[in-house]
């Protein structure tokens, strides 16, 4: 059976170019993926390094907090 492929939303680092940077520092350790604007594309989670993408969407987390608080 394929793994299915995931696509994450990481809207902060679009948004935001302080985010961005950091998710362009991320990204280089992050393993095999590819991207749109503000899509990462990941084939299986095995590929990547989860510490770093939970970093990343910590960081959007936030960023999209402090844009558009409760």
């Amino acid at each position: 059976m394929a793994e299915a492929k995931h696509s994450l939303y990481l809207m902060g680092g679009y948004c935001d170019p302080e985010t961005g940077a950091k998710h362009a520092d991320a990204l280089e350790r992050l393993g095999k993926h590819t991207r749109g604007k503000s899509c990462l594309y990941v084939n299986k989670l095995a590929d990547i390094d989860l510490a770093v993408l939970e970093d990343m969407v910590r960081a959007d987390w936030a960023e999209m907090n402090r844009r558009y608080p409760a």
